[in-house]
């Protein structure tokens, strides 16, 4: 919405931002119309929605149709940040779902789509193929979780496949979460229950923007688009993309057998 950083040093200053862009509602209506054939929903698939359609919209506003379960949060979250990492997605409409419309009509206002295009079975393909386009060697070094920033849902989710066992002593498995979250991981033995397993949950950063892997590292698995999407570019590894599950798998086995299911 508004990328200049001069300008957002200004707004600093002055405690003002111009009254332009999606701040007027004329400019918040939608422009592409989806039609969701795939019935989306685990996060790894709204990651992938997300992936596909920023790939085809750009920075323009996407509108979906036919989704048929509602989102939890971080799914809604798993897909802005996937739609915005393959192109430039700062808003879009979800009818009946996201606040600003609920229904097409109301999304779209008095215009007409200027694009209309669909997400099926063949698009969910293309979209995994380009995710992982990078990734040719099965030995994983490292798993990457929480991005963008791993709720307390999510990483209660990850304790559960985790409890009990102990990751590779060749693999590292880093999961990343808000500060505020840490804290009530570890009141609630969440913490606990990843470092027992050879795990380490960490906050306020992530391998792209920290720029920071384990030493050695050429393979890495994440449920992430956003990182599958940056890590190959930034830091010059493989990287594979899939279900929580799959990765967690990999954390444990040191070797990638994810597939698309």
């Amino acid at each position: 919405m508004w990328k200049d950083e001069k300008s957002t040093g200004a707004a600093m200053l002055t405690g003002k931002i111009p009254y332009w862009g999606y701040h007027l509602d004329e400019n918040r209506l939608g422009t592409d119309l989806v039609e969701v054939e795939w019935d989306v929903q685990s996060m790894m698939d709204w990651g992938l929605l997300g992936y596909y359609i920023g790939e085809v919209v750009g920075e323009r506003i996407p509108v979906l149709s036919g989704v048929r379960h509602v989102p939890n949060l971080y799914r809604i979250k798993h897909f802005g940040a996937s739609a915005a990492s393959s192109g430039g997605v700062e808003l879009f409409h979800i009818p009946g779902i996201t606040a600003e419309a609920n229904s097409l009509e109301e999304a779209f206002g008095k215009k007409k789509p200027k694009f209309s295009f669909k997400f099926g079975k063949a698009e969910r393909q293309k979209a995994y193929e380009h995710l992982n386009h990078s990734a040719k060697d099965k030995e994983v070094d490292f798993i990457m979780l929480g991005c963008p920033h791993a709720s307390i849902e999510q990483i209660w989710e990850i304790c559960k496949l985790l409890n009990g066992k102990r990751v590779n002593r060749d693999t590292m498995l880093w999961i990343f979460t808000p500060r505020s979250i840490k804290q009530l991981a570890d009141r609630n033995g969440y913490t606990k229950i990843i470092s027992d397993a050879g795990g380490v949950l960490m906050s306020d950063s992530c391998p792209a923007v920290g720029q920071l892997l384990p030493k050695g590292t050429k393979v890495v698995a994440t449920d992430s688009a956003k990182q599958a999407h940056y890590l190959p570019a930034i830091m010059g590894v493989q990287t594979w993309f899939g279900f929580l599950e799959d990765c967690i798998n990999a954390a444990i086995t040191g070797k990638w057998s994810g597939e698309l299911r």
